[in-house]
């Protein structure tokens, strides 16, 4: 793929990215109260009141029927997306509810779905839940403080290392009454962990889990509490749910107007190329599209121009984070920033974007893209304040310098710019010799470009071409299977991949997870790079245990810029809009949520489908009847140049006899 989009439909192991804009109750709601708040926001005030309808964005007169199919790719062998082991399939969110749930038209706030309430003093040093009575697993069996508590110390002690991390500053959970669980915490001042347990915490059946072996990847559905259930598994190929009738949250405010297809099914492709046939044909309803040659060349096809077919750009108000060329520092050659600097500018941009994007996408300079998060221009006063008691540790450019990827907006900045690398390598100690680039002890530059889709290659082949033109040996290889991709990236096996990290409009624990010194050398972490570094592992801290938006924006963008000047990445590029296309069935909200494209409030229009049904029927007896009167027309010439034949042999042996 060329970019990460925000809420495309992700694989289990991968909804991490999903847990990342959690909030915090303000204080006044509990000061006010002394009891539970409805919802809990990070800063400010929430938007919905305690009695609210529904999201402004959810129709509530929204019908429930019909399919809905869309596509993956690769393959799955696992229904347990909690563990390191196999892969998990798409759509397991849908099974298992959280104590919460956000708001996709709000920053940073959060709803009772599990726990009806939530309760937490000023100092944040603890939470308290009060479960919902009405909550239960699809067996029927209500959801208990039990089950809080099993769900938390099972995943810490035997799931992914994801969840060990990201709850590592809770010290304690206890059961309080039979209703309220309360999670005590190591430190105060983490004003984004309350929720991070109550959205991030996926509610387990302890009673299913106890019979059954939590640390194997599996193919039996588990027990689950939410809108879906598991109807239907075709190993590694698809895998359908089916709406449960008996769900206990279907009326709760939060949910009115959601969930309103009867069937969800996946089905897996072998690639985009053929998923992208396949979706031409009517295979699947649904796809967002993250290609921009695709985007420009492919939906032409017949359906899209009877209207059969609506292909869109939406517009959102999403981070789309950072994607690129990433560094593995851990391995020597990547060891010196100012090698890292120089072959970024071996990548050339504007001559992707200009040849293969049709111009489409925008050059990426900040982690925190398309957001108030991101750094820009100089520093700021307040940015300087947080800065400068790390000057020692961090390079000179951040304080002095605008980051600006390498560019060849310009004729002949491409040789400007590999000359310039060139400067910078030699200042490292890496010399040409011969056409080839190396060090003192005459070793040539070389390394692996690791890439998950055979698509990356025409972007890293001409990245390849201009690497050598430094001397540089780069060779590319594509790995296609889902299993051998997760084990190479769990374990830090490569010297440069693509990454793609997607952050949320409050950024918190997960930057852990992302940069920190003891994510680099934790297995499985997204510290895919490698970083170390005290001032970043202390800047994280800040963003957690920031007090307020603005003190949060400023340590975000000092982060930011730290992040860029180490050079850890290859800049790549982004959009803002989700690119989508679907077979025209579908209704949406007349409002659409900021952050998210909200595909789970859409649904089915029974006069849409039937119209689609109607001129799909009549396309293909249309195309018969062509065919038929094909068949009858070349049978005439045939049939005539049988006679025309037939007559010059009679006429020819007339001749002869003569």
């Amino acid at each position: 793929m060329e970019e990460s989009f925000g809420k495309k439909v992700l694989r289990g192991k991968n909804i991490f990215i999903f847990f990342l804009s959690l909030c915090i109750s303000p204080a006044s709601a509990n000061e006010k109260n002394q009891g539970f708040a409805h919802g809990i926001a990070m800063h400010g005030d929430l938007k919905y009141s305690t009695n609210f309808k529904h999201f402004d964005y959810a129709d509530p007169s929204s019908i429930k029927n019909g399919s809905f199919i869309t596509y993956s790719i690769g393959t799955f062998d696992s229904l347990n997306n909690f563990i390191l082991k196999g892969v998990g399939a798409e759509g397991l969110w849908y099974l298992h509810e959280t104590l919460m749930t956000r708001s996709t038209d709000e920053p940073f706030s959060l709803y009772g779905l599990v726990a009806e309430g939530i309760k937490t003093p000023k100092d944040r040093s603890w939470v308290v839940f009060k479960i919902r009575s009405g909550a239960r697993f699809h067996d029927g069996k209500k959801i208990t403080t039990d089950d809080v508590i099993f769900s938390f110390k099972t995943l810490t002690e035997k799931g992914h290392p994801f969840y060990k991390s990201y709850f590592r500053d809770i010290e304690n959970v206890e059961k309080i009454t039979e209703k309220e669980v309360k999670f005590t915490f190591k430190k105060n001042g983490n004003r984004e962990l309350p929720l991070i347990i109550a959205e991030g915490l996926p509610i387990l059946s302890k009673d299913y889990w106890s019979k059954n072996d939590f640390t194997k990847a599996s193919l039996n559905p588990p027990i689950g509490s939410g809108p879906y259930k598991i109807k239907k598994v075709d190993p590694g190929r698809s895998i359908t749910y089916e709406r449960y009738e008996n769900y206990w949250a279907k009326n709760l405010p939060i949910n009115r107007g959601k969930y309103n297809f009867n069937e969800i099914r996946f089905d897996y492709y072998r690639d985009q190329t053929v998923a992208m046939e396949a979706f031409k044909a009517g295979s699947y309803d649904f796809r967002f599209e993250n290609q921009a040659k695709s985007w420009a060349i492919n939906y032409s096809f017949p359906a899209r121009k009877n209207d059969l077919v609506v292909v869109e750009e939406i517009e959102h108000e999403q981070p789309t984070g950072m994607q690129g060329f990433a560094f593995n520092t851990r391995k020597e050659i990547f060891k010196d920033r100012r090698v890292r600097e120089a072959l970024a500018y071996a990548f050339d941009f504007e001559w992707s974007n200009r040849n293969l994007f049709f111009g489409a996408y925008t050059r990426t300079n900040s982690y925190f893209s398309n957001s108030e998060l991101a750094s820009s221009g100089l520093p700021s006063e307040e940015e300087l304040e947080i800065l400068i008691k790390y000057k020692n540790e961090i390079p000179k450019e951040v304080l002095t310098k605008i980051y600006k990827a390498p560019s060849t907006e310009n004729a002949n900045n491409l040789r400007q710019n590999l000359r310039k690398a060139r400067r910078i390598l030699k200042e490292a100690g890496w010399v040409i010799k011969d056409g080839i680039l190396a060090n003192k002890n005459l070793e040539q530059m070389k390394f692996e470009i690791l890439l998950f889709n055979p698509q990356w290659e025409r972007i890293a082949g001409p990245f390849k071409k201009n690497l050598e033109r430094l001397g540089v040996k780069a060779t590319i290889r594509t790995i296609i299977d889902s299993s051998q991709i997760e084990k190479r990236q769990e374990q830090f096996d490569f010297d440069m991949i693509v990454v793609a990290v997607g952050q949320s409009l409050s950024p918190g624990n997960e930057q852990k997870d992302l940069w920190s010194s003891t994510a680099a050398n934790t297995s499985g972490s997204r510290n895919y790079m490698g970083i170390q570094s005290t001032a970043i592992d202390e800047l994280i801290e800040n963003i957690i245990s920031t007090p307020n938006r603005k003190t949060l924006v400023n340590n975000t963008r000092a982060l930011d810029r730290i992040l860029l000047w180490g050079h850890y990445v290859i800049p790549h590029w982004h959009i803002k809009n989700f690119r989508v296309a679907y077979w025209n069935k579908f209704e949406k909200p007349k409002i659409s949520p900021k952050y998210d494209l909200g595909l789970d409030f859409w649904w089915i229009s029974q006069k849409k489908e039937e119209n689609l049904e109607k001129k799909l029927t009549h396309n293909q007896s249309k195309s018969e009847n062509t065919k038929g009167e094909g068949q009858f027309s070349s049978w005439v010439l045939f049939s005539l140049f049988i006679a025309v034949v037939g007559f010059l042999i009679i006429r020819n042996r007339k001749k002869d006899s003569a």
